[in-house]
This record gives C-alpha cells, structure tokens and sequence, in this order.
C-alpha cells in the first residue's frame, strides 16, 4: 500500500497555488491603494471643514495666525488641537479666555506617508508638485490644504491636487 503523496503531485499542488497567488495579489494591491486614496480624501475634507469651522469662530481669521501676525508652522497644530482665544493664541484647558475648540483630536496622516506634519505657505505659492516630505501643505492666508504626495490616482488625478 502506497503512502504520501508523489513528487509530481506535489508540484501540481504547489504550481496550483502559484497561479492562484498571482491572481489574488494584485487585486489586494489595488484595494489597498483605493483604500490609501479614499482615506486621504476623508481626512482632506476633514481638514478643510475644521479650518473652516476655526475661521468662522474666529472672526474670518484662519488656523496660522496670532492676529495678523503670522505663526510658524509647528505651531498650527496646537490650534487646532487646543482651546483658542479669539485671536488664535491656544491653550491645553477651557476657560474663558480660551473658549474655541479643539477642532480635531489628533492631527490626520497623509495615508500615503503616514506623516502629519504641515507645511506652512504664509507668503509664497504653492509648489508645482508634491515632494512627500510632509503630510499636509497648508496656505493660510487662503484656507487651502493640499495632500503632499507625489503620482496619481486610476482616474491620473495627482494626489496633490485633491
């Protein structure tokens, strides 16, 4: 009585689930960039409601100033993970002076580089392109906050232009 399987049987098995593998990896890439794509978008509209939101609260005056004094971009964070006074000074507690936010309670990531610093544009245009070094490039004086990652989507949407 035989027992065991061949060695020929063995390399159908295993030739079986190669050709398997290569079918089923690359669908699981794919849905593991849409998942990237869609969480960047999410965090994106996040952002930019909460910047909104900040402003609103804030007589028009937008997350990266102290009154008109702009702040460097380490800072914006706390403005918008803190408390805040009207003129955009924060604190880690409630009080009357600090009445406004936190508006979010911890600063997104860019789903692709798992980042959540800003870049802070004060005076100068936004870069052609993204280079990935930060998560988020951000321009106070107009509230508009960009994805900093290069490439394009399925669609050849930049990332950057989201």
């Amino acid at each position: 009585m035989r027992r065991g399987f061949s060695l020929v049987e063995i390399l159908i098995v295993v030739a079986i689930l190669g050709i398997l593998a290569a079918i089923v990896v690359p669908q699981f890439q794919s849905h593991s960039q849409q998942a990237k794509e869609a969480a960047a978008k999410g965090n994106l509209q996040i952002l930019r409601q909460q910047i909104e939101y900040y402003a609103a609260q804030h007589n028009g005056l937008a997350p990266g100033y102290i009154g008109a004094n702009p702040l460097p971009g380490f800072m914006i964070p706390d403005q918008m993970l803190y408390y805040t006074s009207v003129i955009g000074q924060s604190a880690a507690t409630k009080s009357d002076d600090f009445p406004y936010g936190p508006y979010l309670s911890k600063m997104p990531e860019n789903s692709f580089n798992k980042r959540a610093t800003i870049r802070t544009l004060p005076n100068e245009p936004f870069p052609d392109s993204a280079s990935g070094t930060y998560g988020w490039i951000y321009k106070p004086p107009t509230k508009e906050i960009r994805l900093d990652w290069p490439g394009t989507d399925k669609h050849n949407v930049r990332y950057y232009d989201y």
